[in-house]
């Protein structure tokens, strides 16, 4: 749509950065909150209006609360875009007003819920099948974070590959912590002792960590160490029945990466994942990883892992990665050097193209475009 923008116009962007302000942090709520602080910085001359059900003081930016307990995205944050009329609203996850009174922009993380609709109640599942459906048919312009994203667009929603600019989330730029001294005693109190391989997820079937453990008990003098909130409590039982594992639930940032620099390997046997933010964050660290080839995540680590799709082969490849130091050295300095072209100011300047052209202006200066890496 080509629209015509006068001389010194500055479009006014409503943002929904409701996913920003959650105190649960996930994949879609660090994208949104990553985002969100650096917008203002990379497209000054649009005239960014954040929007939030809740107030977050440690987000960086001025949020416009509007307080409503239930239905804020469907009830309270349609009226204000009535009442102030911007030029388009940007929704940083998939779930757009059913009553939309101006365009919008969506990002779509992924599909998980058509992957495996066993894992979500039938209630929810019709919730999202309905948002994402509509959102994808009356979006001015669509945002996925990993081609594999796109592509699940196009199957069962039949979008047109060509209206979906894919912008990677960020997050391989991160300082990484070296090694402390008390690293041993704070693994201790976690009852972690010798080498471990580490998961990084919430338990439950399309994580896969039942695969990582089989892997685990073939190599001797192995630990496997799960690091995410149980969803699945017999999966999680399962788990935790296993002399051969360790559950340390959801875990702050700081015993998060204490688990990175510690572990032998990070073992990532996901069923399907949009993007994967645990495999940036074991890259970044330098940790060898031993993916699946599940939806995104070759192309989120391309030639910096190792791939297997059942325990054997997982086994087998954490059995090269001891035995071969130099395949070890190469794939850590891989990883790290991978790791960097993920980061969030790209990934905000991506958005923000995304943006500009929806309402009709002009590329500041030569075109810049997001992380797009060459899969595997």
């Amino acid at each position: 749509m080509n629209l015509k923008i006068e001389p010194g116009f500055v479009p006014a962007i409503a943002v929904d950065a409701n996913p920003a302000t959650r105190r649960l942090i996930t994949g879609t709520e660090l994208y949104a909150r990553e985002v969100v602080r650096r917008l203002p910085a990379v497209a000054p001359e649009l005239g960014w209006t954040f929007y939030a059900s809740r107030p977050a003081p440690g987000l960086g930016v001025d949020l416009t609360v509007l307080p409503l307990p239930r239905l804020w995205s469907q009830a309270r944050l349609p009226i204000e875009l009535a009442r102030r009329r911007p030029a388009l609203l940007l929704v940083l996850a998939h779930v757009v007003p059913a009553w939309c009174p101006v365009p919008a922009v969506t990002v779509f993380h992924d599909l998980a819920f058509e992957r495996f609709p066993n894992a979500y109640g039938p209630r929810e599942r019709a919730y999202l099948r309905w948002t994402t459906r509509s959102a994808a048919a009356r979006c001015r312009a669509l945002v996925a974070v990993s081609d594999a994203t796109r592509r699940d667009l196009a199957d069962f929603y039949g979008v047109d590959p060509a209206r979906v600019s894919v912008v990677h989330p960020g997050g391989g730029e991160t300082p990484v912590e070296p090694a402390r001294a008390d690293d041993e005693r704070r693994l201790a109190g976690l009852d972690i002792e010798g080498p471990f391989a580490l998961c990084v997820g919430r338990i439950e079937p399309r994580k896969n960590q039942l695969a990582a453990l089989a892997a685990v008990e073939r190599v001797p003098g192995l630990l496997l160490v799960c690091a995410g909130r149980i969803v699945d409590p017999a999966m999680g039982a399962r788990l935790a029945a296993s002399p051969h594992c360790r559950l340390v639930g959801h875990v702050d940032d700081a015993v998060r990466d204490l688990l990175y620099r510690r572990a032998e390997v990070l073992l990532f046997p996901s069923l399907y994942e949009g993007f994967g933010f645990p495999v940036l964050e074991a890259l970044r660290q330098g940790l060898p990883c031993v993916l699946s080839q599940a939806g995104s995540l070759p192309e989120v680590a391309g030639e910096a892992a190792l791939y297997a799709d059942d325990p054997e082969g997982i086994a087998e490849a954490v059995e090269r990665l001891r035995a071969q130091p130099e395949l070890r050295a190469r794939l850590a300095a891989d990883g790290r050097r991978r790791a960097q072209s993920f980061t969030w100011e790209r990934t905000a300047e991506g958005v923000a193209e995304v943006v500009r052209a929806a309402v009709g202006l002009p590329l500041p200066g030569p075109a810049r475009s997001a992380p797009r890496p060459s899969t595997r």
